[in-house]
């Protein structure tokens, strides 16, 4: 493996044409991981300096990709994160062609450990339970005496989808069975939809937002940061095109009544962000989208409905099942 070592954003500039194909053919295959995301990530928060490892093998042919940074300003501080990490990104990997892992990790574990000097602690976060990062990295770190720790960061609880609607529903213990079918005929005949190229795609972002700020006092303060807002009004029109964007309305009565923001790549739909409004919180209006969600991932043949980091107790009467992620801490010195 050729290894090229980033400190600037030539990074993408570079990778541009290569970034998602080897992104497709990759464990880490999800929206966090795609250049969109990442460099639209990187123009909203400017956190530091890049800090990048690229992997090509002796046809030139991009292998691997270690998309870091230097966080902050403190050249003393020296500490390398992922792009994306922690709050608004939920998976977090090293982005590896399926079958080149052990040649790619070990080149990167063998710069890692060779440069020192341009890093004191490498903390990674947002790594899914089935990433090769953990299969590979810890033991190729502490074999070239570094300490690296694992440990449990988060959780992501997920469904594995059946066939058919029924099957889901009588997957669900009884209590959460019932009470499924109870908020759904309460709710009675309601509308919903999915944000589609012809929808303003502005003008429903908005609605959007109002629904989330109106939903909870915590989602209100996290819009105020205004690099939270310019990183979503940036990002979803670009995930809209590219077909990975999920934006879905509850209507009652004529009014939005809930909405759920989730992302869709491959066989996965992605659960990442929602709102209500709390006047008609009666009828349990994102519980009913959410079922609707769940019924149209079936019908479409998707396998698996994700509800990322978080284990709030709607996840779990759904009928989540947690999933791990984990974080990596990398230091030289002292075996840990």
């Amino acid at each position: 493996m050729k290894l090229t070592f980033y400190d600037s954003v030539s990074l993408f500039a570079d990778l541009a044409d290569e970034w998602d194909l080897l992104l497709a053919e990759s464990s880490a295959n999800r929206v966090f991981s795609s250049y969109v995301w990442q460099t639209t990530w990187w123009e909203a928060y400017q956190p530091g300096q890049i800090w990048a490892l690229a992997a090509r093998d002796d046809n030139g042919t991009l292998q691997g990709i270690a998309p870091w940074f230097l966080c902050g300003r403190d050249p003393q501080a020296l500490k390398v994160s992922q792009i994306g990490c922690v709050d608004v990104t939920d998976y977090l990997e090293v982005i590896v062609r399926k079958g080149q892992e052990e040649a790619v990790f070990t080149a990167f574990a063998e710069y890692i450990a060779a440069h020192t000097e341009l890093y004191n602690i490498l903390e990674l976060c947002n790594i899914p339970e089935s990433s090769p990062m953990l299969a590979w990295l810890p033991d190729l770190m502490r074999a070239r005496a570094l300490s690296c720790v694992q440990e449990i960061q988060d959780v992501c609880p997920v469904i594995l989808l059946p066939d058919a609607w029924e099957d889901y529903v009588n997957s669900l213990d009884k209590k959460n069975r019932h009470e499924l079918r109870r908020k759904l005929r309460r709710a009675g005949l309601v509308t919903w939809y999915i944000v589609g190229p012809d929808h303003d795609i502005e003008a429903e972002m908005e609605r959007f937002f109002t629904l989330m700020r109106s939903s909870s006092s915590l989602k209100a303060e996290f819009l105020e940061d205004p690099h939270h807002a310019a990183f979503f009004s940036a990002v979803t029109p670009k995930l809209l095109e590219q077909r990975w964007l999920q934006l879905a309305f509850l209507m009652i009565g004529g009014k939005p009544a809930a909405t759920y923001l989730n992302f869709i790549i491959g066989e996965r739909v992605m659960v990442y962000n929602s709102g209500h409004n709390p006047d008609l919180s009666n009828y349990s209006p994102g519980i009913v989208l959410l079922a609707r969600l769940i019924e149209y991932a079936i019908e479409h043949s998707y396998r698996t409905f994700d509800f990322l980091r978080g284990d709030e107790a709607y996840k779990y009467d759904l009928g989540g099942r947690d999933t791990q992620v984990y974080s990596l801490t990398i230091r030289a010195g002292a075996q840990d």
